[in-house]
């Protein structure tokens, strides 16, 4: 079941982006990413407030009243210089998707970003952008079976010491 955030779900926001962070600082080649030890109590207070802040949502999937994904999108806010060199469609951004690793593969994702493409839908946006880190091949895969497609490429080249 998918349901609008709701406060008494705050601590399992929470964990769930605490489980994210920590699977993408597993990954990162880089070794740029941490968990900071603030990171559990605050990030997901940033996160919320960013989403209540740019006109977003934020869905939770329950399964027996437990959070087992969420995701969180706003409504992109352009100023005055990106109308010099883009068109500025309205558009949302999918800033967090997160399934609980022990309910991967069951389709939650799928439904989490169905209910919010429908959400940016009905309020008139164009597009919905998502940034990926590069070396989380397995969410690369799930946005291309979900239809979206690279726009971008960012690079990053590490100085000598």
């Amino acid at each position: 079941m998918i349901v609008d955030y709701e406060d008494k779900y705050l601590e399992n926001v929470k964990d769930l982006l605490l489980e994210l962070e920590e699977y993408i600082v597993s990954i990162d080649e880089d070794h740029l990413d941490r968990v900071h030890p603030d990171y559990r109590e605050r990030m997901a207070i940033v996160d919320l407030e960013e989403v209540k802040n740019n006109n977003g949502k934020c869905y939770l999937a329950l399964d027996n009243d437990k959070v087992i994904g969420l995701i969180m999108g706003i409504v992109i806010k352009f100023d005055e210089y990106d109308y010099l060199d883009y068109k500025c469609p309205k558009e949302g951004e999918i800033t967090e998707l997160i399934v609980s690793k022990n309910a991967r593969s069951k389709g939650v994702g799928n439904l989490l970003m169905k209910k919010m493409e429908e959400y940016f839908k009905s309020i008139g946006c164009k597009y919905i952008l998502v940034d990926v880190f590069a070396y989380n091949e397995n969410a690369i895969k799930f946005y291309d079976k979900e239809g979206y497609h690279n726009r971008m490429h960012r690079a990053i080249k590490k100085l000598g010491d």
